[in-house]
């Protein structure tokens, strides 16, 4: 069962409001996630907390192109 906050409402904030829902904790791939104050995610299962940040989009490859270290 997957736990997702409701829509933020008048008082939410900033934060919470401009961010996609986690649905998994990625230490221990429980469902039991809710959002902190001041940002990032709880999970209530093994009781860490984290963020998840986006850090861009990569150009696409073609067939056949070499990756450049």
């Amino acid at each position: 069962m997957s736990t997702v906050p409701p829509p933020p409402g008048p008082g939410a904030s900033p934060g919470h409001a401009n961010r996609q829902a986690v649905l998994y904790c990625p230490y221990c791939a429980e469902e039991t996630l809710f959002p902190l104050e001041e940002g990032g995610w709880e999970c209530r299962s093994c009781l860490r907390a984290f963020t998840v940040r986006f850090l861009g989009l990569r150009p696409a490859r073609g067939h056949g192109e070499q990756v450049q270290p």
